[in-house]
């Protein structure tokens, strides 16, 4: 055999042994992280009309969320052959654990299992804080209004938005998996004009995290905040009473509830909406309830 010949032996056996790990060589990593560095001195990017940066959002804020999806809170997805692999499709989940991280963690499901990127609405709040407000923007997140909903959904993204807002992620433990009012149906109404499907999700889970016991209701409006947890280890351990604790996750997304059988002027039909909402809200539920049994423990061993 010659030099040759041996040598090309060997190359496809370090690139199996490259794709079981599922990581790339270190020489590669440091070559990417070095291209995305460059790129972003030299202002090589491109984010869109709502300051969308899909460069930034993968590169940085999912791949530090990756491990906390993965080996913190162990989340299982189910259902993602009901996300649609491409056009505007309208996603629907419950909110909940005093700090929402259900939200990131949505997110990153997502991104990496549905190989979609989704475009969050956030509430007032978050964009009237400098930093955590230009953060949403550039990970894709906007302001939950009607224009910005409408806009997105017909240009065929795929759209998360939690219609409990607050006072679902601010509830107390005691009444965690129960779902709060779902607003005035905004969202139901963006979906008819776009006439896109709704996709309800479920995500159990996040109740577990930050289990709230009790609200600092005086300095929370002192804040300008709409509450002020107390868990069982915040504000008692300081920082690291900030730590979630290690819960299992599910997320499902269950099957499309289809508006483009309407009218979009149905839309302006307070009836139709409500409807649409009532029956949205219900599969959530539903689908809550059936997840709670399935995952067992909130807290199964970690290793």
């Amino acid at each position: 055999m010659s030099h040759d010949e041996s040598y090309a032996t060997v190359i496809p056996i370090d690139s199996a042994r490259e794709r079981r790990d599922g990581v790339p060589p270190d020489d590669d990593r440091l070559g990417e992280f070095l291209g995305f560095v460059r790129r972003r001195l030299a202002g090589e990017y491109e984010i869109d009309e709502f300051g969308f940066d899909p460069e930034l959002t993968d590169k940085v804020l999912l791949e530090l969320l990756r491990p906390i999806y993965r080996h913190w809170f162990r989340v299982e997805t189910l259902g993602l052959g009901n996300v649609p692999a491409e056009g505007g499709a309208l996603v629907v989940a419950n909110h909940s654990g005093t700090v929402p991280l259900d939200a990131l963690m949505l997110q990153v499901a997502l991104h990496d299992e549905a190989h979609r990127p989704v475009r969050l609405l956030g509430a007032d709040l978050v964009y009237e804080l400098p930093v955590l407000g230009h953060l949403s923007r550039k990970t894709g997140h906007t302001l939950a209004c009607r224009e910005d909903a409408d806009r997105l959904l017909r240009k065929g993204e795929l759209v998360g938005v939690f219609p409990e807002g607050f006072k679902g992620v601010g509830k107390p433990f005691h009444d965690r998996y129960k779902l709060q009012r779902f607003g005035r149906g905004g969202f139901v109404a963006s979906a008819i004009r776009a006439g896109v499907p709704i996709i309800p999700c479920a995500i159990v889970g996040a109740e577990e995290i930050y289990p709230k016991i009790g609200d600092l209701r005086t300095l929370a409006r002192a804040l300008g905040l709409p509450y002020l947890p107390v868990t069982p280890l915040f504000p008692w351990l300081g920082p690291l009473g900030l730590i979630p604790l290690p819960s299992k996750w599910m997320i499902e997304f269950g099957e499309p509830v289809r508006t483009d059988e309407c009218d979009p002027d149905a839309a302006d039909d307070p009836a139709t909406v409500f409807n649409f909402t009532d029956h949205v809200r219900e599969i959530v539920q539903q689908r809550l309830d059936d997840l709670r049994l399935r995952r067992g423990p909130a807290f199964p061993p970690l290793f």
